[in-house]
């Protein structure tokens, strides 16, 4: 099965068919990734600062971290689960839009990114506390996390702005049949 046949199988179960038209269920679950994004998104955005010295210098960097792992982990959760049921409605869509083959690109370079630096920076916060300052790798780690979260964050944004190539949708294709055979 190629990955066209995946998304045209995914986006035609009946659960993705079903938030795709509903008029409740699909604001709802986009409403809650947003509110997700946010809880999250705000998270590392104070995490990375601290670590590039930018707010809450008198904070520990160990406090920072620790007390904002949870509300990372919670919107994490909420924007990859949303964000899987919003993809799988309209996979099909997706598959030609560039703007979502750049998101999904950068969120595999964010995991690589928690790869190196996860023992190194974010799970070794007491030893940043102790430096006199900041390690250069500490730094670099919260550059890099803005650069990608921000360019994630514009990728995504872009996805609504890509329109599918009609002529190409499966869903489209069978909608017209349907619309063109008598009942």
């Amino acid at each position: 099965m190629s990955a066209l046949e995946f998304a045209q199988w995914l986006q035609s179960t009946d659960w993705a068919t079903y938030l795709r038209s509903s008029a409740y269920t699909y604001p709802s679950i986009l409403a809650s990734h947003l509110t997700g994004i946010a809880l999250f998104a705000g998270a590392i955005l104070v995490t990375d600062l601290r670590l590039l010295g930018v707010i809450m210098r008198n904070q520990p960097v160990s406090e920072v971290i620790g007390q904002l792992r949870w509300p990372k982990r919670i919107g994490l959760l909420v924007v990859a689960t949303c964000g899987i049921l919003l993809a799988s409605s309209k996979a099909e869509e997706y598959y030609y839009n560039t703007f979502f083959r750049i998101k999904l690109t950068l969120l595999v370079l964010v995991a690589v990114h928690a790869l190196v630096f996860r023992s190194s920076v974010y799970n070794n916060a007491r030893a940043l506390d102790q430096a006199r300052r900041m390690p250069g790798k500490a730094k670099l780690a919260a550059a890099l996390s803005l650069l990608l979260w921000i360019s994630i964050a514009c990728a995504g944004r872009g996805i609504g702005y890509i329109e599918p190539p009609l002529d190409k949708l499966h869903a489209a294709l069978t909608s017209l049949r349907a619309t063109a055979e008598p009942r």
